[in-house]
């Protein structure tokens, strides 16, 4: 849902960029998982605003600018059932982690490993028996998502 920037102002709040469409949803969970790989710890969020494209929040577990800044680079999330359903034809970005990238020539170009901003747009990242690959992530590029068959199908050569 977001990565935790740094730390805002002196009392201990954090700066959070969050990866949603709407900047004011993470707030809206009165509880956030913090963490990366398999190390999570569950917070409680006291107070939060918009600031911007960033949200800035007050959490129960910190104190002080020291304890936000030691939450640097974290990840937030939220638990998949407090996530509202979604739309036909809509997705959410973590149920496309580990689909099948396919071009038009029907080539396999890797797995989807993760989803990232780059600053003007989101970006795929592949991984492939090569290494990865980095594949824009908006059209014209993605032509469509196949849910049913875990495929991601792409206008994008093996070779770029």
């Amino acid at each position: 849902m977001g990565r935790v920037r740094g730390p805002y102002g002196v009392k201990g709040w954090i700066k959070v960029e969050p990866y949603t469409e709407r900047v004011e949803a993470l707030g809206q969970f009165g509880e956030w998982w913090l963490g990366r790989d398999s190390r999570w710890q569950r917070v409680s969020v006291a107070e939060w605003s918009v600031h911007g494209a960033h949200i800035v929040a007050r959490l129960a577990v910190c104190p002080d600018r020291e304890a936000a800044a030691a939450l640097r680079g974290l990840e937030v999330a939220v638990p998949r059932e407090a996530l509202p359903a979604t739309a036909e034809n809509e997705f959410y970005q973590a149920d496309l982690i580990g689909f099948e990238v396919v071009n038009r020539a029907g080539e396999r170009l890797g797995r989807l490993e993760r989803l990232f901003g780059n600053g003007a747009h989101e970006v795929a990242s592949v991984r492939w028996q090569g290494g990865e690959r980095l594949i824009p992530f908006v059209a014209p590029v993605l032509e469509r998502i196949d849910l049913d068959a875990g495929e991601i199908h792409v206008d994008w050569g093996a070779d770029w």
